[in-house]
């Protein structure tokens, strides 16, 4: 059910695609500092790389995307809000607008209302659908018409407010243990990591790889994309259930989010996990098994 708009304290209106070019051009171009040779350091690469762990594939593809925006399983609020928090980590928005673009993306995939329009070009997929004038990305009314559920959440609305404030203290933090090398690869070198493994999902995921459902739109399985964004890449599998907590459906389909949320539930922290049943997989709603 849709709450009327005016009932619901309404987030921080989507940044500005100028902003938005803006600051991702400063990022990468703080990244390049890597290239320093007295900026690099192992100790600083594997903290990169464990913050890529815990905040993309726990704070994003867990999180953000298969608890959040599917709910395709359930964990206690206390943790679902940990877990928000570490997925606003990855400067990719408030988890208000992340899900409601992500949903818009799900009901009009790969038409001219879908915000990353993969029919426009990989480019547009990729990024461009974030630097330029793009009609189809999520108003303030509809971001709050298609994540109503998070809307309503007093702690999902101060996260969206305050998300991008939260890199402060992790850039403090890496910067005392760490100085000017961790700074650098914690911070800039894994948010520019990260969001080209995210933004593969919008453009490779959706043009290279092969199909094993017919649903409709141009996503396909892709087996790279799925190792560098935690099995995000089995993406024709998610558009065909998309409320599965498990995409990589076939028994070589790694996907090391869906291990995450097996460790979960056999803890019986996760709950109401939901997956096709193999009557679906055969023959589901709309789907035509290749």
């Amino acid at each position: 059910m849709v709450v009327a708009k005016s009932t619901i304290p309404q987030p921080v209106p989507a940044r500005p695609h100028l902003v938005t070019a803006v600051t991702l051009a400063a990022i990468h171009l703080l990244a390049c500092a890597a290239f320093f040779p007295q900026l690099f350091s192992w100790p600083a690469v594997m903290v990169a790389a464990a913050l890529y762990y815990v905040i993309g594939a726990v704070g994003i593809c867990l999180g953000y995307h298969r608890i959040l925006t599917h709910r395709s399983a359930r964990i206690p609020r206390p943790l679902e809000y940990a877990i928000a928090t570490l997925g606003a980590l990855a400067l990719e928005g408030g988890p208000i607008t992340w899900v409601a673009t992500h949903r818009l993306h799900h009901l009009y995939s790969d038409t001219p209302a879908d915000p990353h329009n993969a029919r426009r070009g990989f480019l547009w997929a990729h990024m461009l659908w974030l630097l330029v004038p793009n009609p189809a990305r999520p108003t303030e009314e509809a971001v709050n018409k298609y994540a109503a559920d998070l809307a309503r959440d007093p702690y999902y609305r101060w996260l969206e407010r305050y998300s991008a404030w939260l890199q402060l203290p992790l850039a403090l933090a890496l910067f005392a243990a760490g100085g000017f090398s961790w700074l650098v690869w914690g911070m800039f070198v894994r948010l520019v990591f990260s969001y080209h493994c995210t933004w593969l999902v919008n453009s490779a995921a959706h043009s290279i790889g092969y199909r094993t459902y017919d649903t409709g739109d141009l996503s396909t399985n892709n087996w790279w994309v799925a190792l560098l964004a935690w099995g995000e890449g089995w993406h024709n599998n998610h558009h065909a259930f998309p409320s599965s907590a498990r995409h990589g459906l076939r028994w070589y389909e790694l996907d090391s989010t869906w291990l995450t949320i097996r460790l979960l539930a056999l803890a019986r922290i996760a709950t109401r996990v939901r997956v096709p049943t193999a009557a679906m997989l055969e023959r589901g709603p709309m789907l035509k098994p290749r």
